[in-house]
């Protein structure tokens, strides 16, 4: 056991600074320790998801490019015939090509790798030969034709499904007569081959080379750039004999043979060329490598690598791959989403930033008068701002590398150097904050100062100079985010200033709001004096009196709050961006369609299909051709009741049913006496359809219009017609070009209809364009009248069942799975993901201020909340006193909050264009608009006013549990 030692009478024992704080105030300490770990991981986070994002991104850009596309390719010719027999034959045998196969992989440089499981090298005929053995398929009596190729490890990326693998017995020359091959699954049931087929190809001024099939192989991986590359070694394809479209077609294929086989090749007149395939391996490559991947590929195909590979393959070789474009394309996409993505991050860091600001603020006006004492019992500025800086280090450095951990343990892909820079500078900060504003304060040493209450204080010449200057800087950053928006320029990655408008327009807003602050708390003030109850004016008189330092979390608030609602209207918007597209591509939740039209009774079959509520039929046209002109325009043939319902409920291009029917009275208003709807049509039918209807001299029946140089019917567009025109409703784009007035139209079939543009219409669900005629079926003939498109409305529906049910094999689009469709890019799902987290972030930022705002004056308002109880103050009263006194702030924060995440978006809508974080797949219909999300304005505020109610409401039920002099003499302590 130690022994004690007496310390010396008049000796000062100090008490360890760093130690004694945290003993004091352990609280404050965790939950310091806490703010700074969570914006640690955040702020470490963020750059390593925007890196695996990317990453994918890359990855998923060259997986769904073709093989053929991605793949540096490098092709030789045969020798030339001046050669030996013996040179030429050489240069096709697997050893000298493999040797420089290694040469061209020994050009590859990083950051591009080369996939060796996936290349290959090899020969293959350059020239398609015509083989004229029977049995073979010939689809218009003309013979097939085929490549020979001789690829590397055909072992290795394929098995046989019938026979073995071919192989070469003894020396192959250019004077063998016969060799064995192998050909794919598809090839065989294409071309009609079986194992131990013989195919005679045609030699070069001898007999023809006998081919001998041995084997049937199945690929391995047919989607893998082995087979890809070169995807007739796979599939054969059928070939047009001419570009005439009534030419004759025929069979092109592929014959497989052995490496060593390859030399029998020059015995025919296919011309063979010699190969070497590299297929990219883009796995471990990062997106930030971009530069020097393309660098690397250009080497290979235009610069030193590639007089490298000549120099080891052949002077005559080239090399081809489109690689380079598909970067190309990959990075344009990356530079019009990464200034979207800049204003997410950079957002939330600003939010993040003034919370810590905050924070430090809060702390120094919570030890005014403590280190005010310090200073005036002659603390230095230097070793006070030292201390302060001690102790919050020792608990913020811990927390911050916490914190990077975390995030280094939850995204182990990225690079690591910005999430330490990230988190290092949030560390730094909350140390600084503390000390540089305690510093600022007691620059000179004071124990007594006049009143800083929000009412009574003045605004300072420095301060309005900085509020001015920032609000020069927000002016600028919206006018440029409005004149040039976010994706103006491939290649730019973002300004910093234009990402940070939101967060500017929120930082003016609160400052403006600061400024305003006392004025409504006065009215309310001397609204309240007659009053009966102390209660409303002594809350209002305790919020007047509220330090300047209480508005901080104002600024915190409204920024925060500001954030989060223009992060939910983007993610807002990119949902009904995808929406609106979906809608446009299907016209209803689903769309069954055949171009030859749709079997009988296919409408009531699908109509039992689980989860459809309602189907519409259309009978779509592609060629109906105005003024019978060489201009052709997309009619659709409805029933109008149906369709009005169906545009009604899908919200688009909604229209009054009455509008588009056809007439069912003759001009001067009598009934017909057929009921016919009297549309002004003209059927050609040879026949008399009922009365005002005369027929032409070749027994065609007329409708009002003359009889056509052909004999059929005119169509309302000759003399006199006494037929009503048919209603339509055209788009904006037809209606200008043709008008209002009535005009003729050819249908498919040859008939034709006089129509009347009645309504205008942007956009309609039968017709997916920006031309379209929509008409009244009962106006037409009934051979333009037969369903083509089912339009089905209803929930959870299976595109199969509904294939199932309509018959046949038509088209069927289900609007959740072409939705789904347009997120398919990993840099468009993961800045989608991160403004959801923006969302979340600033959300949890404006509470987490709220919090610090109300934790900072709970012992105030304790204290005087015990004081009052022993004037007689019941425990109601309390409550109600500590609940009115938050809500002044927390309704100007809700309600600034509100109005400054309206303004933001409205002001910064014209500039954020969200089609290309919308819309993945190219060519896709819609546009991308910002707009306000009610929910994202409205549930911050809400949740920071419950917030203040709660905590309120606990503070006083806490209290009340306690004795009044226990309160009194904590406040003492304090």
């Amino acid at each position: 056991m130690r022994p004690h030692r007496r310390t010396p009478l008049g000796t000062r024992v100090p008490a360890p600074w760093v130690r004694t704080r945290l003993r004091v105030a352990p609280g404050v300490a965790v939950g310091l320790a806490l703010l700074v770990a969570v914006t640690a991981f955040l702020a470490a986070v963020c750059p390593r998801v925007v890196d695996r994002a990317e990453d994918a991104g890359l990855r998923r850009a060259v997986a769904d490019a073709e093989a053929r596309r991605t793949t540096v390719q490098v092709a030789a010719p045969q020798l030339n015939p001046g050669f030996s027999p013996e040179r030429r034959e050489a240069a096709l045998r697997p050893g000298t090509l493999r040797r420089q196969y290694a040469a061209v992989l020994g050009e590859v440089r990083r950051p591009l790798a080369a996939d060796r499981a996936q290349s290959s090298y090899g020969v293959r005929t350059a020239t398609p030969l015509a083989v004229p053995d029977a049995g073979l398929a010939r689809p218009d009596n003309v013979p097939p034709r085929v490549v020979l190729a001789a690829q590397n490890d055909l072992a290795g990326h394929a098995r046989p499904r019938s026979g073995r693998l071919p192989r070469a017995t003894g020396t192959v020359t250019a004077t063998t007569r016969a060799v064995e091959a192998a050909v794919t699954t598809e090839t065989a049931e294409h071309l009609r081959i079986e194992v131990g087929s013989v195919i005679h190809v045609p030699g070069a001024d001898r007999a023809p080379l006998a081919v001998r099939v041995t084997g049937i192989l199945a690929p391995r991986q047919p989607e893998g750039a082995y087979w890809e590359a070169q995807p007739l070694l796979r599939s054969p394809s059928l070939v047009r004999d001419g570009n005439s479209p009534a030419a004759p077609t025929y069979w092109l294929g592929a014959l497989l043979l052995p490496p060593q086989a390859a030399p029998a090749m020059l015995g025919t007149s296919g011309n063979p060329v010699r190969y070497w395939q590299v297929a990219p391996d883009t796995t471990r490559t990062p997106a930030h490598a971009l530069p020097e991947l393309r660098s690397a590929v250009a080497t290979l195909e235009s610069g030193p690598g590639h007089g490298r590979i000549r120099d080891a393959v052949d002077p005559d070789a080239v090399t081809e791959t489109d690689l380079d474009t598909v970067l190309d394309d990959y990075e344009d996409l990356r530079s019009r989403i990464a200034p979207l993505v800049s204003v997410a991050a950079l957002g939330t860091g600003a939010v993040a930033l003034v919370v810590l600001l905050m924070a430090g603020g809060l702390a120094a006006d919570r030890r005014r008068a403590e280190l005010g004492l310090l200073r005036a019992r002659g603390a230095s500025l230097p070793g006070l701002a030292g201390r302060l800086l001690a102790e919050t280090a020792v608990v913020a450095v811990p927390a911050g590398a916490l914190g990077l951990a975390a995030a280094l343990w939850a995204v182990p892909h990225g690079r690591s150097a910005y999430a330490v820079a990230a988190a290092g500078t949030v560390t730094l900060l909350a140390c600084l904050a503390l000390p540089v504003r305690a510093a600022a304060r007691h620059r000179t040493a004071h124990l007594h100062t006049g009143r800083e209450d929000v009412v009574s204080a003045r605004p300072s010449r420095r301060r309005t100079v900085a509020e001015l200057t920032l609000l020069v800087l927000a002016a600028g950053a919206v006018e440029a985010l409005r004149r040039r928006g976010t994706s103006e320029g491939a290649g730019t990655r973002g300004d910093a200033l234009v990402s940070l408008a939101p967060v500017l327009v929120a930082v003016i807003a609160a400052l403006v709001l600061v400024r305003l602050h006392p004025l409504p708390l006065r009215l309310l003030t001397r609204a309240t004096d007659r009053l009966r109850g102390a209660v409303v004016s002594l809350a209002l008189a305790r919020t007047s009196r509220a330090s300047v330092s209480a508005v901080l979390p104002l600024l915190a608030l409204l920024t925060a709050l500001t954030t989060a609602a223009f992060g939910g209207s983007v993610t807002s918007g990119i949902g009904a961006a995808r929406d609106h597209a979906a809608l446009l591509t299907t016209g209803a939740d689903a769309r069954v369609e055949s171009t030859s039209g749709l079997r009988a009774g296919a409408a009531e079959r699908v109509r039992r299909v689980p989860g459809v509520e309602e189907v519409t039929t259309a009978a779509l046209t592609l060629e109906a051709k105005p003024h019978d002109g060489p201009e052709s325009v997309p009619l659709a043939a409805v029933s109008p009741d149906a369709y009005a319902r169906l545009a009604d409920r899908v919200h688009l291009g909604a229209f009054p049913a009455r509008t588009l029917t056809a007439a069912t009275t003759t001009p001067d208003g009598s009934a017909r006496p057929d009921g016919s709807s009297g549309s002004g049509r003209s059927s050609g039918s040879g026949r008399s359809s009922g009365p005002g209807r005369s027929s032409g001299p070749d027994g065609s029946s007329g409708s009002g219009g003359s009889a056509g140089p052909d004999g059929a019917s005119g169509s309302g567009g000759s003399a006199g017609s006494g037929a009503a025109p048919l209603p339509a409703l055209a788009s904006s784009a037809v209606a200008h070009r043709y008008g209002t007035a009535p005009f003729p139209v050819r249908l498919a079939d040859g008939a034709h209809v006089t129509v009347r543009i009645a309504l205008v219409r942007e956009s309609t669900p039968a017709v997916t364009g920006t031309e379209f005629l929509v008409v009244d079926r009962s106006g037409l003939p009934s051979a333009a009248t037969h369903p083509t498109t089912l339009l089905v409305t209803g929930s959870d529906l299976d595109a199969a069942a509904l294939r199932r049910a309509a018959g046949g094999s038509p088209g069927v689009t289900v609007r959740a799975q072409e939705r789904a469709a347009y997120a398919h890019s990993p840099l468009q799902t993961g800045a989608e993901h991160l403004y959801t987290a923006a969302v979340a972030a600033g959300a949890g930022y404006a509470l987490l201020a709220l919090l610090l705002a109300l934790v900072r004056a709970a012992p105030e308002r304790v204290a005087l909340l015990a004081r009052l109880r022993t004037m007689g103050l019941t425990r109601a009263q309390g409550r109600r006193l500590l609940i009115l006194e938050s809500l002044p702030q927390a309704l100007l924060a809700a309600a600034g909050g509100t109005l400054t995440g309206w303004a933001a978006v409205r002001l910064l809508s014209p500039g954020i264009d969200l089609t290309t974080l919308a819309l993945a797949t190219p060519g896709a219909a819609g546009v991308g608009h910002l707009r306000t999300d009610p929910v994202s304005l409205l549930l911050p505020a809400l949740a920071v006013l419950l917030l203040t109610v709660a905590v309120a409401a606990v503070q006083a039920w806490v209290t009340g549990r306690r004795g009044s002099v226990r309160e009194l003499r904590v406040g003492e302590r304090t």
